[in-house]
């Protein structure tokens, strides 16, 4: 049996109509009444500017602006104060709803303790830039008489060697020991007079010294050409030298021709 049986169309139309409309009315409701009473809909509050500011006063801060903070991330720097604040997410000047939490970064209290690198067997320019990026600072460069000019021979911290791997904390001042690239090697200076200007540099490069200047001339009288006749430094009883410096030389004869390429 149905319950429209004895209703003409338009007592059915008014049914349906009446059914739409009650439908309509809450529909309109739930989404322009309830739903904005329950979450605050269209009630913004703009994001202050908290970077800078202390950590200790940024809860009391935001408490009275109906915000709230995390501490997401922190970061040492020896020249900020601890607990500022470093950074934050939403922006300022952006706008959020009430309880919205502001994403903070702060500056560390105590530095971080990381490995120390090796830096020995590099070049200072090498050693400088590895400190860098782990946050330590370049102390002292002393040199030191070795062969191997500008390599690092040594790291110390506090006066005492530093062994790479041992914990240090980042803002470390290393204090470095390199080679001036001299050596502290001292003996006689080898007389490379009459000697075929080849040999004597081979001879040299042998004894750790460097071929500095060489000088050509015409020979003169009893001079073989391509002979050395003279060198500075002059070999002689008490002439010492140490490794690493230079040896000039003049040779009897015409410079050799380059080869053009």
């Amino acid at each position: 049996m149905s319950f429209f049986k004895s209703d003409t169309p338009a007592d059915l139309f008014k049914h349906v109509l009446v059914i739409l409309l009650a439908t309509g009315i809450l529909v309109f409701g739930f989404f322009y009444v309830y739903l904005p009473i329950t979450t605050n809909h269209g009630e913004t509050i703009v994001v202050p500017k908290v970077t800078g500011m202390s950590q200790a006063e940024l809860e009391d801060y935001l408490d009275e602006r109906d915000l709230a903070y995390f501490v997401d991330d922190s970061t040492y720097d020896a020249s900020i104060r601890p607990g500022t604040v470093l950074t934050q997410e939403p922006k300022a000047g952006e706008k959020v709803k009430e309880g919205r939490k502001i994403y903070i970064s702060v500056a560390m209290k105590n530095p971080p303790v990381i490995k120390m690198p090796k830096l020995t067997d590099g070049s200072l320019k090498n050693a400088q830039l590895i400190l860098k990026s782990y946050d330590l600072i370049v102390g002292q460069i002393k040199l030191v008489p070795n062969i191997q000019k500008d390599a690092v021979l040594r790291q110390f911290v506090g006066g005492k060697e530093v062994a790479p791997g041992a914990a240090i904390t980042k803002g470390t001042r290393v204090d470095l020991e390199v080679g001036d690239g001299l050596g502290n090697q001292e003996f006689p200076v080898p007389n490379l007079v009459n000697m075929p200007a080849d040999e004597a540099t081979t001879l040299l490069v042998g004894q750790g010294l460097q071929v500095g200047e060489i000088f050509y001339q015409e020979p003169e009288e009893g001079q073989t050409e391509g002979t050395v006749v003279k060198q500075r430094p002059v070999p002689g009883p008490g002439t010492t030298i140490r490794m690493g410096q230079l040896v000039d030389l003049w040779v009897a004869g015409q410079a050799p021709v380059k080869e053009v390429q």
